[in-house]
């Protein structure tokens, strides 16, 4: 059960109207790192955990503050918009740069919804539930959501900076410090989940010795120059090698012949140099 007061968690009222910043404001709300992002994500991974108790707890009290957080954003693109699309759009727009890149508010934000918020992101386009990530492995999950958080932060101290008006400053200094706290809540939740025992630094904490013991501990060097063999702290400090000259392992990554039917292009292939096969080829053709 969810119940809605009818106050906002902070305030959402900007000085002055703003369409353009109402249009940029809209990647808080329905972007792929936005409010809608972390609320559904959170939610989900919530209805997802198979453990009642503290964890689900935390999951499901972020989730509902983020749904206030989205309330917040949409109070205030609404009230950036109060005026617009006239002498506010206008005045907005007097920048060349600005106009040409977004000719004033979103006409979505006038056409569709009636000068208030959309579920989509700066450039219109729609939230999508491929955002977000709910696993049912809350390791997993939660460093999801620590980088959810980074980027969501990262975007608003952003927006930060590209506004003057105190009042929008005022609710994006709080959606800041919400961020922070959540970012710590859930790198220590990660820790508390390794203290209780469920899960380990792996992702999942099976089939370690299953798996091919020869390549899980290797990086494969893929860069010009010596550079990336010398961060300690991935290689000799959590037991990896830099693996300086890797070879391929596997044979050309081509396609099967196609159907003719389809009418692909097609001819056969001469088996690739270097390849097992291409060498045994080769042997056979110096022998004959």
């Amino acid at each position: 059960m969810f119940r809605h007061t009818k106050l906002l968690q902070f305030e959402a009222k900007p000085e002055k109207p703003d369409p353009v910043f109402a249009h940029k404001l809209q990647e808080l709300i329905g972007g792929a790192f936005g409010e809608m992002s972390v609320t559904m994500q959170y939610l989900f991974q919530g209805w997802n955990c198979r453990m009642e108790g503290k964890y689900k707890d935390l999951l499901m009290d972020t989730a509902t503050e983020e749904i206030g957080h989205v309330e917040m954003l949409a109070t205030m693109v609404a009230r950036l918009l109060e005026g617009a699309p006239a002498t506010a759009t206008a005045e907005s727009a007097k920048d060349p740069v600005m106009a040409a890149v977004l000719g004033g508010m979103d006409p979505q934000q006038a056409i569709v919804a009636g000068g208030g918020a959309l579920p989509a992101d700066s450039n219109g386009y729609p939230w999508n539930g491929k955002y977000i990530v709910a696993s049912g492995n809350l390791l997993a999950d939660f460093r999801a959501n620590v980088a959810a958080e980074a980027q969501g932060r990262l975007q608003t101290a952003r927006l930060y900076n590209m506004t003057d008006d105190p009042g929008v400053k005022a609710m994006l200094k709080f959606n800041l410090a919400r961020d922070t706290v959540h970012q710590k809540q859930w790198l220590a939740a990660i820790e508390e989940l390794k203290a209780d025992g469920l899960e380990d630094e792996i992702v999942p904490n099976a089939l370690l010795d299953e798996e091919d013991q020869t390549h899980n501990k290797t990086i494969w060097h893929l860069s010009d120059g010596p550079d990336g063999a010398k961060g300690a702290s991935w290689t000799t400090g959590a037991g990896l090698e830099y693996l300086m000259d890797p070879e391929p392992l596997g044979g050309p990554g081509t396609a099967p012949k196609p159907d003719p039917a389809l009418y692909g292009t097609y001819a056969p292939l001469q088996d690739a140099k270097g390849t097992a096969k291409g060498k045994a080829k080769e042997l056979k053709n110096k022998l004959t």
